[in-house]
Formats: structure tokens, C-alpha cells, sequence
């Protein structure tokens, strides 16, 4: 199963035989580990002496009834699930038993799909659980940062170990929040290089004018302001790496400098006519579909070729799992800690409404959404009401194929910008346009739903 690594344990507690044995029979074949108890207090002394995961119990039982059960279960078990199942059905028992503690509630006679249904829900439920509010491991299971287990960030792992072995150039794609630049860190710390420096560098967020001066240096009066002389990026990074982030930014006045870079391994500063060799290793990365970009002519293709020796192509959070899971209770300690305070529990609610979030904005916007939880809500317990409107009622537009291109549009970008606490800027950036554009298509959600 992807929550467990090991197979779940279930005691069923019937007086009736031949229920116990349909039971057991039905458990066992779907792989589950089963435990049988004809009365209550026989199923306490299981409970006792070995770990279980799930108690299916009978509600009416002659002496100790399947509600006491319950309550002993919730008093003395904290990390345990209890179904419930009677022949008598009553709304007066389906409320007791919720109210004391019992995840579902099944009525005889129910089909073997619908006991395995129940049965899969409820363990999910404590899968999910389990997996966000574990204690943390005294040995790092992240390297360079890397949170997950999924077997999507397997392959991340795998591709970083070996390219960290070469000085090819790497071209790592993914969506806004993925976390490239944590990628190309991960591969220059661990590569022959680690001593040497590694230069991040925002294309996007420079200026087109001061690009050039930016990589490459300029010499004193080379341009109005040039006071002095000054080394750009390439030089900081000789012997080392520069990160040439969202490479598709660039113009491609700068795409050819930045080609000779690659084929000369020289740069030559702005002012100057004499070039200067640097040995620097270009990991590059960007969220648009470069091949695109190529047949469009806005992208050079003799540099696309040059920079598309090793490619990693970073999964959205949205495929990757319970690693959702495992990133919320990173950052929720993380937060908690500066704060000074215990981490908040999630409720089972909450981490279900989170885990089927579809995540635009991916690990930067999940951590941006548990730094505001942990910051602004009250009490020790997360629940699904405290969470941002736009992922309580997502799901409300799921599977649903009767709206329009625009619609769904305008939905994407008000929860894009939801999950930047309304930053046009951050944004913009995850969406992959410019300010003025997202400006345009704000006045025309407006327009659209006013």
C-alpha cells in the first residue's frame, strides 16, 4: 500500500462464529493480517499483548457490549482505528458509536465490497495519520532538503547521484514550486565541485539591460554608472557552478552570449574586447516547454541542444503522493519551532482535504499554506475548517467537464493567487506570465463573475 510499508493488522470481535469466520476469511484473502475475538474482554487481551491497527466489532454482545469496546479502545489506544457492525441497526446506536470514537459504521448484512471499502477507507485515514504527525527520525532521511518518498523523488535521487558524477550541463524542468534550484544545489554539493561556489541566478528577474553586466562583469566606464570595474556571475562561479534559473526568460541577443559560454568556456566583461577563460558547470532550469519555445523562434535551438545534455523533469507535488503528507509535517515543526511552540495536529479531515489539493503552486505554495496555519490558527488541532476557502471547496470542481476554458482559468488564478497570500509578483512568477498580463486576465475574471 503506498501509506504502509508493512501489512495491516485487524481484530474482529463477534460472538457469533460463523461471523467471525466470514470475517477473517474476506480479511485474509485482501492481505490483511486478522485477529479473531468471540467477547469483549477476550479482544481486550489481544489488544494487550499484540498491535493491531484496525478493531471491527460487533455492537451488541452479550455481557460487554461493542460501545464499552470502543471506549476502552479510544481511552488506552491512540493510534488505533475501531469499525463498528450490527445486525441492529438504529440511528440512537450509529450516533453513540460515532460520538465514542468509531471511524464507520457498517449494517448487516453488507457485501464484501462494501466491508473492504469501509475497511480500505478507514485505514487510510490512519495511514495518512501516521505518516503526518510520525516522530522524526533521529538520521536525516533528506538529503540536500529533498522531503519524500514517493517513487517519483526515487528517480530525483537516482538522477541527481549520477549527474553529480559528470560536468555535463543539466537542464532540470518542472512547474513553478517544484523545487529546481533545491535540485541543482543538491547536485553541486554533491559533485567533485562542492568546494567551489554555486551562483543562483533569476533570468527572469533581471532587467534584459543589466543581464549581460550581471553574468559576465564589466570594466570601469563601460556604461553610465560603471564606477568601477566589476567580476559578473561566470567569474564568481570559476571552478564552480552557476544556476542559470528559468533560462527561458532570456532574450536571444542573450542566448547567443550565453551559447559562446558554452562552446568557448570564455566570457568577455561589457566594456572589454579581451575574453577571459572560466571554468564554471551550467545547470539551467525553466517551467515552459522549451521544444515549444524552439518552433516558435523564441528560443535559440543550437542552445537548447547545448543545454539539454541531461534533463531531470521534476514531478508536481500533486503526483507525488503522501509525500504531501511528509512535507506538512516538515513544515509545520519547522514554523512551530521558530514560533516556540508544539506543532499543531491535523486533523484527519484536514489531512484529507490537503492530500486531494491539487496544488498549483506545488511545495512553495504548501509551505507557504502551513506557515500561515501554524501562525494564525488557534488551538493545538488543524481542522478542515481552518483551512483556505478556495481547498475546502476545490473539490467541488473535480470531474466536472461542463465549463468553460475561461472559467477555469479564473478559478487557477485566484487560487494561485490564494496560495501567495495575493502577491501579483510570486504569482505571476508560478504562473508563467508577467504582471501586465496577470493584470489583464484579473480584470477579465472580474468582468466574468461580476
Amino acid at each position: 500500500m503506498e501509506l504502509s510499508d508493512r501489512k495491516d493488522r485487524i481484530l474482529t470481535v463477534d460472538d457469533a462464529p460463523a461471523t467471525l469466520e466470514v470475517l477473517r476469511r474476506n480479511l485474509a484473502s485482501a492481505g490483511y493480517i486478522v485477529f479473531t475475538a468471540s467477547s469483549v474482554a477476550e479482544a481486550i487481551k489481544i489488544l494487550d499483548a499484540d498491535p493491531v491497527d484496525l478493531v471491527i466489532t460487533d455492537l451488541k454482545m452479550p455481557g460487554i457490549s461493542g460501545v464499552h469496546l470502543v471506549r476502552h479502545i479510544r481511552e488506552n489506544f491512540s493510534d488505533m482505528e475501531v469499525m463498528i457492525i450490527t445486525g441492529y441497526p438504529s440511528v440512537q446506536g450509529a450516533v453513540e458509536a460515532v460520538k465514542t470514537g468509531a471511524e464507520e459504521y457498517l449494517v448487516k448484512p453488507f457485501t464484501d465490497d462494501e466491508l473492504l471499502s469501509a475497511v480500505e477507507r478507514t485505514l487510510k485515514k490512519l495511514h495518512m495519520r501516521r505518516v503526518a504527525h510520525a516522530c522524526p527520525q533521529k538520521k536525516t532521511s533528506a538529503p540536500h532538503g529533498l522531503i519524500g518518498e514517493s517513487p517519483a523523488m526515487d528517480k530525483i535521487r537516482d538522477f541527481i547521484a549520477r549527474a553529480a558524477l559528470t560536468s555535463a550541463t543539466v537542464l532540470i524542468c518542472g512547474e513553478s514550486g517544484t523545487g529546481k534550484e533545491l535540485v541543482a544545489r543538491a547536485i553541486h554539493y554533491s559533485s567533485k565541485r562542492v568546494a567551489a561556489p554555486f551562483v543562483p541566478v533569476n533570468c527572469g528577474a533581471i532587467p534584459e539591460e543589466l543581464l549581460e553586466s550581471e553574468l559576465f562583469g564589466h570594466i570601469k566606464g563601460a556604461f553610465t554608472g560603471a564606477a568601477e570595474t566589476r567580476a559578473g556571475f561566470f567569474q564568481t562561479a570559476d571552478g564552480g557552478t552557476i544556476f542559470l534559473d528559468e533560462i527561458s526568460e532570456t532574450s536571444l541577443a542573450m542566448q547567443i552570449k550565453l551559447l559562446r559560454v558554452l562552446q568557448d568556456k570564455e566570457v568577455c566583461m561589457v566594456g572589454s574586447s579581451r575574453t577571459r577563460k572560466v571554468d564554471v558547470r551550467i545547470l539551467a532550469s525553466t517551467n515552459k516547454d522549451l521544444q515549444t519555445l524552439v518552433q516558435k523562434g523564441l528560443f535559440r535551438e543550437d542552445l537548447f541542444y547545448r543545454i539539454n545534455v541531461i534533463t531531470a523533469d521534476l514531478p508536481p507535488l500533486r503526483e507525488r503522493g503522501s509525500d504531501i503528507l511528509l512535507l506538512i509535517r516538515f513544515f509545520s515543526r519547522k514554523f512551530s519551532e521558530e514560533l516556540g511552540r508544539p506543532a499543531p495536529r491535523f486533523s484527519d479531515r484536514a489531512l484529507e482535504v490537503l492530500r486531494n489539493y491539487h496544488w498549483p503552486g506545488n511545495v512553495r505554495e504548501l509551505e507557504n499554506t502551513v506557515q500561515r496555519l501554524v501562525v494564525m490558527t488557534d488551538g493545538v488541532t488543524v481542522d478542515a475548517p481552518d483551512l483556505p476557502e478556495h481547498m475546502r471547496f476545490s473539490a467541488l470542481g473535480h470531474g466536472s467537464f461542463n465549463r468553460t476554458l475561461a472559467s477555469v482559468e479564473a478559478e487557477y488564478i485566484r487560487n494561485v493567487l490564494a496560495s501567495v497570500n495575493g502577491n501579483k509578483t510570486k504569482a505571476a512568477e508560478i504562473l508563467g506570465i508577467d504582471r501586465k498580463t496577470l493584470r489583464e486576465k484579473l480584470s477579465k475574471t472580474r468582468k466574468t463573475y461580476s
